[in-house]
């Protein structure tokens, strides 16, 4: 099944009440996050859920794909891009890009779904607000500068 990401996480009843419903009823096994554009139409990240009926989630697998190119029409994702995915899958291996959660772990207040990558590599270090207020000033006073010395030339 194809849908927005935003479903994985949703608080509204609908969402939490429908993942609960996947959990519980199915096999949730594959959580296939892929990047906008992917699906044309879509205009927004979607994710492919796999799952067969009849039986309890007890563990998910995700796969966070990444093909390193923006895709869309003109650019459209293909089977190359697919090619980790399907190899990892058969197993349910562990990657950079991939990981498992046991369903055990999952909240049972919101059903949540969308699992974070421990295996994504090292934490970004954001800077500081006055260090980005820092750097806007001087790149205003070097604008004004610049500015200056092209009025002297009019």
């Amino acid at each position: 099944m194809v849908i927005k990401n935003t479903f994985l996480s949703n608080t509204d009843n609908a969402s939490v009440s429908l993942r609960k419903l996947l959990l519980e009823s199915c096999t949730l096994h594959t959580v296939l996050d892929c990047p906008g554009g992917t699906f044309q139409g879509a205009g927004v990240k979607t994710v492919v859920l796999f799952f067969d009926k009849g039986a309890p989630t007890r563990k998910i697998w995700y796969y966070r794909l990444d093909p390193g190119r923006n895709l869309g029409k003109t650019n459209p994702l293909n089977d190359d891009d697919l090619t980790e995915f399907v190899k990892l899958q058969r197993t349910f291996a562990d990657s950079l890009k991939s990981w498992s959660v046991n369903a055990r772990d999952i909240d049972k207040a919101t059903f949540d779904l969308s699992g974070k990558n421990p295996n994504g590599g090292e934490e970004i270090a954001h800077r500081s607000p006055e260090a980005v207020m820092d750097e806007i000033a001087a790149l205003d006073a070097e604008s004004a500068k610049v500015l200056a010395s092209i009025r002297a030339l009019l």
